[in-house]
């Protein structure tokens, strides 16, 4: 299968890579020294689960000339969604399938208004890998992949890249509500990495205060009016799934969002918290948490603050 990735940081290049070494023909799109230095000397994936493994497959800046991919991984922080869409258009043929597992739950709609509705895919990454230097992935847990076409159908390119990714060993899932797999994703990532990021503190400390905990808990709470106001109705356990699911992380376990802030790097700030507080505001439905932890980020959004005090 002819796969391009877009976006070759942490979660991009993990899967790539892992799809890469089953024999997939995949092509990475990258720039500055990580593009230098996968050209140079493939791409290394340093997996606290899975050990240490080089792949060596073909590295772009643009895609202009390259042949219609059968599907395109479209791995891009939200931010970079429009940008990169048209960066992809060379290579989107009648059948191409553009597979969006970034964070939120609003990019696959600006896919579609770029580049046509019927070419989006849906899913949801469940992994943690980030790019520790040029040319260099660590992956540090999970992996797995769960994704479906926007109107539920069956089709050949969807069950094609199911095969794919059960040749490269990705636990993987086809969906047929991928609305409501997105939010399942995002009502969870946008609580725990809202707390990550706000107090700089793993898991193991924000399960074990009460006060803190009890946040959590009413962000998740906040998420999951949010989904039934947008006529998603999460499991009856979806708040008891959560906080099970704080519990059994690892006690050092972060986020992306944490990871970002504490690099000095933008934040997906808008596609997670801002998204749910305006969709509180135009549905009616109160998030005073939510908006917490938004408007205590904010400064933080594009980078580390310091322009904004001269």
């Amino acid at each position: 299968m002819r796969i391009v990735v877009m976006g070759s940081g942490g979660t991009g290049g993990y899967f790539g890579a892992k799809l890469a070494r089953a024999g997939e023909d995949v092509t990475f799109v990258a720039r500055g020294a990580h593009l230098a230095a996968i050209r140079a000397g493939g791409l290394r994936v340093r997996s606290a689960v899975e050990g240490e493994w080089t792949v060596t497959s073909p590295a772009v800046e643009t895609l202009d000339g390259q042949p219609a991919a059968d599907m395109v991984l479209f791995c891009v922080k939200s931010f970079d969604t429009d940008s990169a869409a048209r960066a992809i258009k060379p290579v989107i043929g009648p059948e191409t399938g553009v597979l969006s597992i970034q964070n939120g739950v609003d990019n696959e709609d600006a896919l579609g208004d770029i580049l046509g509705a019927r070419h989006v895919l849906g899913g949801m990454a469940q992994v943690f890998a980030t790019l520790d230097g040029p040319g260099v992935i660590r992956h540090v847990a999970l992996g797995r992949i769960v994704f479906g076409e926007m109107n539920g159908s069956d089709t050949a390119r969807a069950r094609a890249f199911l095969a794919a990714c059960q040749r490269a060993g990705i636990p993987t899932e086809l969906s047929s509500h991928v609305a409501r797999t997105l939010w399942e994703k995002y009502a969870f990532l946008t609580a725990h990495a809202g707390m990550t990021a706000l107090t700089r503190c793993p898991a193991g400390v924000l399960r074990r205060l009460p006060e803190v905990r009890l946040m959590y808990q009413r962000l998740v709470e906040e998420m999951m009016a949010l989904a039934r106001a947008s006529g998603i109705e999460l499991s009856a356990g979806y708040l008891e799934q959560s906080l099970a699911m704080l519990d059994g992380m690892a006690e050092n376990f972060y986020s992306s969002l944490h990871y970002d802030l504490t690099q000095g790097k933008p934040l997906e700030l808008e596609a997670l918290h801002g998204h749910a507080v305006r969709l509180g505001l135009r549905s009616g439905i109160p998030t005073p948490t939510l908006f917490a932890v938004y408007a205590a980020l904010l400064p933080y959004r594009d980078g580390p603050p310091g322009a904004l005090a001269r």
